[in-house]
């Protein structure tokens, strides 16, 4: 599942004309790094979501065939993470499946972030596995953090604490059963995460890479930059 609805709002000016994921980095639009992964990884089939600008997003699709492209047309009413993974269910089928931000990019560490999460992933014992990137190693974050994370992988929020050591870089597999019991609508999905945490079910995994927090047109400017001098994978 690529997540592609959002509005863009805080990479306008350049989301103006175009939705956030067609805005390009490195000569490539954001979501086409992030389908080009998933190829890689061998996935075949991609759900992906959409609302503003959702006819640019479909006409740049139309041409690709790795992955499998499927639309989740959510331009009647957006739906945010958890409600856009639920209303497209039915396609992902009865297994784990990623869930991709359409504008997280990263350069990968010895072992690909998504190899390393299918090789990780334990659908009796996990409802959602979250790659996290330790903080002082990502790029374009100013925040204090979002996750703690014991030493058998299993995850608790930042809470009342000053700092947390990972924030959540844009990827995660789910099971269906993360979303088991949530209403069709709008909302995050957030509230699904912290209900398999308080159930010691949603683990992470630490990228060895450098991820990046591409939010608006500075940190896209940062990103490309970095591109240059590493491996180019984005």
């Amino acid at each position: 599942m690529v997540l592609a609805a959002g509005l863009g709002t805080r990479m306008r000016p350049l989301s103006e004309a175009v939705p956030k994921p067609l805005v390009e980095l490195a000569g490539r639009a954001l979501i086409d790094h992030v389908l080009d992964r998933l190829g890689h990884a061998g996935v075949a089939r991609a759900v992906v979501n959409v609302h503003y600008r959702a006819e640019q997003i479909e006409t740049h699709l139309a041409g690709r065939t790795a992955p499998r492209i499927i639309i989740s047309d959510e331009r009647e009413e957006i739906l945010d993470t958890g409600g856009g993974v639920l209303k497209a269910l039915d396609q992902l089928g009865p297994g784990g499946f990623f869930v991709h931000n359409s504008d997280s990019v990263w350069i990968e560490g010895a072992t690909p972030a998504l190899d390393a999460m299918g090789a990780r992933w334990n659908e009796e014992e996990m409802d959602a596995l979250l790659l996290l990137a330790p903080v002082e190693r990502s790029i374009g974050y100013a925040g204090r953090g979002d996750f703690a994370m014991d030493s058998g992988g299993r995850l608790a929020r930042r809470g009342d604490s000053e700092t947390a050591p990972f924030v959540f870089a844009g990827v995660s597999i789910a099971h269906p059963r993360l979303l088991a019991g949530c209403a069709q609508g709008s909302f995050s999905l957030n509230g699904p995460w912290d209900r398999g945490i308080a159930a010691g079910r949603v683990y992470g995994l630490r990228h060895a890479g450098v991820w990046m927090h591409v939010g608006t047109p500075q940190a896209l400017s940062e990103a490309e930059s970095l591109l240059k001098g590493g491996d180019g994978q984005g």
